[in-house]
């Protein structure tokens, strides 16, 4: 009855284990998604200030645009008087063409009475002349009509310089007035082209006011949209919160659970480790069997060593752990590793292949550091792939948890639990193993273990 009550204790034991140890990955998977959502939480403040400078920013560009459109529409007024007086000058430069060519007709009408009055001057100087040639022929009695021919003549040569003069001005002025005149014809020609350009401005001038409507408007849909985009991050940061708050309480929740379970594995581990010792049969005898075999078979191999000298005491007792450059789970070597390897191991392959149901046998000193496995949980790590290490490179790594370190402090000869055994990133496989101490020197060294599935 006693070990029937045993084992139904290692069932228990081992139905603890397995949902302790699920628990365990749900704590860590909750653990995990509070990590994320705590980044997330991180995000959603970076983005709701964000957020808010977008607001602020479209408020600032409504108000722009409103500043924008009232400019843009003052300056249309503005610029539609300034073009219409530039439209006025232009047509009232063009207007002067035909002025000027009205007073250029007018000089070429002047040069000619001029030059008829030269005409004029050149025929009265002939007749003066005549006139004097006359008086001489008749004497004292033609004497009078000789003054008369004279001042004729002195007028006429005062009326052909007046005349020369004039004509040399109206040349100069004909002159500058055709000069000014092309100028005028090429302003008339810029001044058509301006009114062109003036057109095309007032255009674009229109497409402008047009262009700042829309962007009034669009500046409107945009402060819209960013005021109820910040109403849903607010209500998101909100429920974030909530859940990060409900995320924590599970979290505590699930290690209460768990550490409830674990207690009750304890208690039962403790009672099947109890009925293991009654002296009854049950189905961890022969693996207990099977233990202090493996325990007496490494405590010979050791002693042996010690005994001639290829094995000390230091490098066996060793608590130096040099880290393995580069090892992913972290892996150490101590002066024990090397004898270890090439001494102990192929004794752990032997014993483990005794039965099926063993899943191996290992070494564990005091502060849990495996300097050796089975040649299936030793094999090289490969870079980058931690799980696959975790599962197969046990060796040279430190494990500890709560059945291990009972038994590594407790003071029987053997120790039989049902245990987790840690696979990385919170897997476990529930186990069944004995621990069998090892003492040398008169100092406890630590633990034989055989693992098996029952």
């Amino acid at each position: 009855m006693l070990a029937d009550l045993g084992e139904r204790s290692g069932d228990i034991a081992l139905q603890c284990s397995e949902t302790a140890g699920f628990l365990g990955e749900v704590d860590h998977r909750i653990q995990a998604d509070s990590a994320r959502l705590d980044r997330l939480q991180a995000n959603m403040t970076r983005l709701a200030k964000s957020q808010g400078e977008s607001v602020a920013a479209a408020q600032e560009l409504s108000q722009t645009a409103r500043r924008a459109r009232q400019i843009v529409a003052d300056g249309h007024d503005v610029i539609g008087l300034s073009l219409n007086e530039v439209t006025a000058l232009v047509d009232h430069v063009t207007g002067m063409e035909g002025q000027l060519r009205r007073f250029l007709a007018v000089i070429e009408a002047v040069g000619d009475v001029s030059g008829q009055l030269s005409a004029i001057a050149r025929q009265t100087r002939l007749l003066g002349v005549n006139a004097a040639i006359e008086a001489a022929r008749g004497g004292e009695a033609t004497q009078g009509f000789a003054v008369v021919a004279d001042e004729i003549r002195r007028l006429a040569e005062q009326a052909g310089e007046s005349s020369a003069s004039v004509a040399v001005k109206l040349d100069q002025l004909d002159q500058d007035a055709r000069t000014l005149i092309q100028g005028v014809e090429d302003n008339i020609l810029r001044g058509r082209g301006a009114g062109a350009h003036i057109d095309q401005l007032r255009l674009r001038l229109a497409d402008m006011a047009s262009l700042v409507t829309q962007f009034g408007e669009r500046s409107g849909t945009i402060v819209d949209c960013t005021d109820a985009a910040s109403r849903e991050v607010d209500a998101l940061t909100q429920g974030l919160g909530e859940f990060s708050l409900s995320a924590r309480e599970s979290t505590a929740r699930v290690g209460a659970a768990r550490t409830q379970l674990e207690a009750l594995e304890q208690m039962a581990n403790a009672m099947l480790n109890t009925a293991a010792h009654g002296g009854q049969a049950t189905r961890n005898s022969r693996y207990i069997a099977l233990a202090q075999q493996g325990a007496d078979a490494v405590r010979l191999a050791i002693g042996s060593a010690l005994d001639r000298g290829t094995l000390s005491l230091e490098a066996l007792f060793d608590t130096d752990y040099r880290r393995i450059e580069g090892s992913d789970p972290a892996q150490y070597l101590t002066g024990f590793t090397a004898f270890a390897d090439a001494s102990l191991r192929p004794l752990l392959d032997r014993h483990s292949a005794q039965d099926d149901a063993v899943v191996g046998c290992c070494l564990i000193d005091m502060n849990g550091y495996l300097p050796t496995h089975i040649s299936a949980r030793s094999q090289p790590q490969r870079p980058g792939e931690g799980l696959w290490n975790m599962e197969h490179a046990r060796n040279r790594q430190i494990f500890m948890d709560a059945q291990t370190r009972r038994a590594l402090d407790g003071a029987d000869d053997f120790f039989v639990c049902t245990y987790r055994q840690d696979l990385g990133e919170g897997r476990y496989r529930a186990l069944r193993s004995v621990f069998v101490p090892l003492v040398f020197g008169g100092r406890r060294w630590g633990l034989y273990e055989v693992g098996y599935l029952i």
